[in-house]
């Protein structure tokens, strides 16, 4: 018996959801009673992650984990779950969390939970809390299978970085790329920016913008605060912005701690995709807009007023 967490890294570099659901995973096997073990599959990040709670780090590296893929990742994942009797898997809700989760869960005969946001109650069976319907309620799943998978939405538990350095050993597993019948054939990254999904501090705009050459606006704030950059469906749609920024029911989900949208009316499909924000503020010119009901703060104004304001006020603080 042991919580088993995947460790996801790109390129070396450990995303920070990771070392989130390592504590979670170490607060889960505290409340079990057993160990936790954090996984990286290919070229990991240089952070101990015995910082973050691991009992035991292992990794598996291979030519046929050179690039991310599903099969092959889950597939690892799995062999090393079942070898250190791993019953219960933790994975962070990322887009190759959220490709690979419903394999792993499939291969182990596993129940799968997606979107949870707090720690499982272990107090009378095993009860988790995740979203549902599209953000706009909170649900609780009692798991009655002895193997889970859950995957944990990111920016929802806290890390905790007192643990102590582990040892890291390499762990076997028998995948090969015969066993594979998907080939990754290109990837394309945004670079430089800070990813949408790990971002605590997201500036996001609409059409009330007008136009693209008037999101320096949007850009300069989040630059003030290092904060990431985001869009409503319409914006992307029209080509002012890249979809990677587009959050909503059918872009991207985020939880930050702090979520500014300028122009934007709050349709429920884009609350969907930001609705678990810890804080909301509001900028628009419409006070009936229906995002102000969603919102924590609301400021009824022109964004081309505001937002250089904000940034004026930003600046003001820092220096």
């Amino acid at each position: 018996m042991a919580v088993i967490v995947f460790a996801e890294s790109d390129n070396g570099v450990y995303k920070k959801s990771s070392f989130e659901a390592v504590t979670y995973g170490k607060d889960l096997a505290t409340k079990l009673s057993t160990e936790c073990i954090a996984v990286s599959i290919g070229n990991k990040g240089p952070e101990n992650l015995g910082t973050y709670g691991a009992d035991k780090e292992l990794n598996v590296s291979g030519d046929v984990f050179t690039t991310f893929n599903p099969q092959a990742y889950a597939k690892a994942l799995s062999e090393v779950a079942q070898a250190n009797g791993g019953d219960t898997i933790v994975i962070s809700q990322t887009y190759t969390g959220k490709s690979i989760a419903p394999l792993v869960a499939v291969k182990n005969e596993a129940a799968l939970v997606t979107g949870v946001v707090d720690m499982a109650n272990t107090d009378s069976g095993f009860t988790v809390k995740k979203t549902s319907f599209s953000s706009k309620a909170m649900a609780h799943i009692s798991i009655n299978n002895d193997k889970k998978v859950l995957t944990i939405i990111p920016n929802s538990y806290k890390i905790n970085s007192d643990g102590s350095d582990v040892s890291a050993e390499a762990a076997s597993v028998s995948v090969t790329s015969d066993a594979i019948n998907t080939t990754i054939v290109s990837t394309n990254k945004e670079t430089g920016k800070i990813p949408l999904t790990e971002a605590e501090l997201v500036i996001s705009a609409g059409r009330g913008l007008k136009g693209p050459e008037n999101w320096h606006m949007v850009e300069d704030l989040a630059n003030a605060l290092g904060a990431a950059t985001a869009c409503s469906k319409p914006v992307s749609d029209m080509g002012w912005r890249p979809h990677s920024e587009h959050v909503g029911q059918t872009g991207i989900t985020i939880k930050p701690n702090l979520y500014i949208a300028a122009g934007i009316s709050g349709a429920i499909q884009h609350l969907a995709g930001v609705g678990s924000s810890k804080v909301i503020c509001v900028i628009n010119t419409d006070p009936e807009a229906p995002f102000f009901k969603a919102a924590d703060y609301g400021i009824v104004g022109d964004a081309f007023m505001v937002l250089p304001k904000l940034l004026k006020r930003v600046n003001e603080l820092k220096g």
